[in-house]
């Protein structure tokens, strides 16, 4: 299994993400007894987007379980680029 950092970059629709956002979160606390290791939001970001850090077997395992988002399947998720990551010191090192 590998590690994956995943970047949301999220619309500029305030209003239907924060009506979205429940189910969002809700969504992203059910996966953190599969693949989500850590989720958030970036802070003062000049675009609204967050990180994830996912373990799985590849990128597709991974967009398949986010294709599940209901921020993605509302529109309100404007990029999502996929990286598998390589942790070498600290907390997710092998």
């Amino acid at each position: 299994m590998a590690y994956f950092a995943v970047q949301y970059t999220y619309s500029d629709d305030t209003a239907e993400l924060d009506r979205v956002r429940p189910q969002h979160r809700a969504f992203l606390a059910m996966l953190t007894n599969g693949p989500l290791l850590a989720s958030g939001p970036f802070v003062d970001a000049e675009q609204p987007s967050a990180l994830l850090i996912l373990r799985a077997g590849s990128v597709a395992e991974v967009e398949r379980h986010l294709d599940e988002d209901p921020f993605w399947e509302a529109g309100l998720i404007k990029g999502r680029d996929v990286t598998e990551w390589n942790p070498l010191i600290g907390v997710f090192a092998d």
